[in-house]
């Protein structure tokens, strides 16, 4: 996984592997789909039993999918060497605490040999699968965490704390320490990030591959072009609807731009979008799936522990803020649109809403079946339990329905022939949805459990509060320069940590200083780190899903880069907003939450055109200029500072519409 949540296997990795070891892997991913759904419907179990039996399913998984010298070279037999002493690590590190939980809760803080050596295999076995399935990154990020807690007069390596700069100095901690809050506890790889991948993102991310395997990916798309084919820039618009559709269930903003980028930058380009510009806009578009309620990848369920606010709460403060950066983006595809001349597709070219509708209305039964229990305040685990059968009944009762029913008025007959080759079909679809889910959660939860090294590291050395004080001191208590300080903290740990880990790791690290000395509601410092944490998606150096775009479109992965960056401008502006409106985002009245909606898509739309320098004809520079402190003075928590920002905005909007009256009169 490279970004958030949840992440496709590597192409052609699967084909590169032996014909056992596919089938050893299938047997291990369908294993875990169904542990995972029986713990989440049937029998919930313990803590330790739930996450230390997913954690060493995950990583069996790792170490077959992943080989030791990279997935181009066989493994041969020094390969196998090495990953028979990891796959025995993997079981070891489950095993030991599923067979020997009870003696180990009663020798608590009296640990033993075995214990100590148990996690000391466990550490080294989770660095190398996180290295295998997520990247060398995070691994890194994790080894100095442990060398850091090392460092220190009474540390493993106590010359190692002579380098550390004196606000980061630390006593340092012997190896049974260390190891006893890493493993043996609730605070390291056990810790609340993979408590939440083991229960909650896990079985939505099943619920992810059967619409996947089941064509809903399909639906989506041919929906969002039959709602806005036509229109100027159609195809662009139908990205920004189909990424918004995707995304609100996958979470996952490479496979959004993989799974809706393969349509929808092809007609961009046809219609006459630049290369980079149409991989920038699916790019941008994708990324906003992770912030678009109601999965929004794996941040939804992990904002929902960390301030132990119900989930449904945090999808419901999440909807404006997602709405706003998909009306931004939607914007500026308009606004290039109409500065390049484009014109919609033609009619027969667009799939018809009736038809689309016709054919997969069935995948709307379990999203609402989902959302319908979410309402209803049922445990988001239990909620994804039913979603995923809702999606197989639903599935296989169309699929009846047409063999029953409809092919017979078409001439086929039923036969005992054909209903044993359907059912067959219908189990290798199921098989496969399983499979996918379990392959597809492998980075996320691996991403997971070394994020639980790091948060066990930060809350053993009191590393949270070093830095609440030096972002006090950097700041001079300024709320903007600290915001500004999170995006760079986010950007440079988003080019080696995917979405999921960056926002953990940013949570412990600089949330203490944001709500206890900013002033800043718990929820709302929440959501305005994990939106930043969104920032390497789209802009460079490091721009994945803009990457990933220009894969498709063909163009340089630099300046689609530069383009994702621009389109997603949204994720930038639109948390300072949630912070000098934090009332207004948690649920103020209905009209105060009316006029700043419109008042927020007014002056993003208006610093859209800004950028471009065209709305209904070409800007002049002081229009541009005079937009930019309109736009600061929207986002301030004054009424009379908002209105003079807006009339400012009017003003300038509105001689650009005169202007181009008087352009197409003379």
């Amino acid at each position: 996984m490279s970004d958030s949540g949840v992440s496709p296997v590597v192409p052609g990795s699967q084909t590169k592997q032996a014909r056992p070891i596919l089938w050893l892997i299938s047997l291990v991913a369908v294993g875990l789909s169904l542990f995972q759904l029986y713990s989440a419907g049937i029998q919930p179990l313990g803590l330790f039993y739930q996450r230390s039996i997913h954690l060493m399913l995950i990583m069996l998984l790792a170490f077959l999918i992943f080989p030791v010298f990279g997935p181009t070279r066989r493994r041969g037999l020094p390969g196998w060497a090495i990953d028979g002493l990891f796959l025995a690590g993997a079981l070891i590190t489950g095993g030991y605490l599923v067979l020997y939980l009870d003696e180990i809760i009663r020798r608590a803080g009296f640990w033993s040999q075995t214990d100590i050596l148990v996690g000391c295999i466990a550490v080294i076995t989770v660095l190398e699968a996180s290295r295998r399935a997520v990247g060398l990154g995070m691994t890194i990020i994790g080894a100095l965490g442990i060398l850091y807690a090392f460092a220190g007069p009474r540390g493993e390596l106590p010359w190692l704390g002579q380098f550390l700069p004196g606000i980061l100095e630390h006593r340092g901690y012997n190896i049974d320490r260390l190891v006893g809050q890493l493993y043996l506890g609730q605070e390291g790889i056990f810790g609340l990030p993979l408590g939440v991948a083991a229960t909650y993102i896990f079985v939505f991310v099943l619920f992810g591959a059967f619409l996947e395997v089941t064509g809903a990916g399909k639906f989506f798309i041919d929906m969002a072009y039959a709602a806005t084919g036509r229109q100027r820039g159609g195809p662009a618009k139908a990205a920004v609807l189909a990424s918004a559709g995707m995304g609100s269930i996958s979470g996952s903003a490479i496979a959004n731009v993989v799974t809706t980028g393969a349509f929808t930058i092809p007609l961009m380009k046809r219609l006459g979008y630049k290369p980079h510009q149409a991989g920038g806009i699916e790019a941008a578009a994708s990324t906003g799936g992770q912030i678009m309620p109601p999965l929004m990848g794996a941040g939804a369920f992990l904002i929902a522990e960390y301030t132990r606010v119900p989930y449904l709460e945090v999808v419901k403060v999440s909807i404006l803020p997602a709405v706003l950066y998909f009306a931004t983006v939607y914007l500026f595809v308009h606004i290039i649109a109409l500065k390049q001349g484009m014109q919609g597709m033609a009619r027969a070219e667009l799939p018809q809403m009736r038809e689309v509708m016709r054919e997969g209305w069935h995948f709307l039964l379990p999203l609402g079946v989902l959302v319908w229990l979410l309402v209803m305040h049922m445990s988001p685990m239990r909620v994804g339990f039913y979603a995923v059968i809702t999606m197989v009944a639903v599935a296989a009762l169309r699929y009846a329905v047409w063999y029953f029913f409809i092919a017979p008025r078409q001439g086929q007959g039923v036969t005992v022939e054909g209903i044993w080759r359907a059912v067959r079909a219908g189990l290798a679809k199921l098989l496969e949805g399983l499979e996918l889910g379990a392959r597809n959660a492998v980075a996320v939860s691996m991403a997971c459990a070394v994020a639980g090294i790091i948060v066990g590291v930060v809350g053993l050395t009191g590393l949270g509060l070093k830095f609440s004080a030096m972002m006090m001191a950097f700041s001079g208590g300024n709320i903007v320069l600290a915001l500004i300080m999170v995006l760079l903290a986010s950007l440079v740990l988003g080019m080696g940590l995917p979405v999921t880990a960056s926002y953990i790791v940013l949570i412990v690290l600089v949330g203490p200083a944001l709500t206890a000395e900013f002033g800043i509601p718990l929820l709302i410092a929440h959501l305005v780190v994990f939106w930043y944490s969104q920032d390497s998606n789209v802009t460079p150096p490091i721009a994945l899903a803009g990457f990933a775009g220009a894969a498709i479109a063909g163009s340089k992965p630099m300046a689609t880069g530069v383009q994702a960056w621009k389109f997603a401008k949204g994720l930038y502006l639109i948390p300072v907003f949630m912070v000098f409106n934090p009332e207004i985002i948690m649920g103020g009245p209905w009209p105060v939450l009316i006029w700043n909606a419109v008042i927020a898509i007014l002056a993003l739309g208006a610093f859209a055109a800004a950028l471009e320098g065209y709305l209904f004809t070409r800007m002049g520079w002081l229009s541009r200029l005079v937009i930019g402190p309109a736009i600061v003075a929207v986002f301030y928590p004054d009424f009379r500072v908002e209105a003079a920002g807006v009339a400012v905005m009017a003003l300038a909007l509105c001689g650009n519409w005169l202007a181009s009256r008087r352009a197409t009169a003379g």
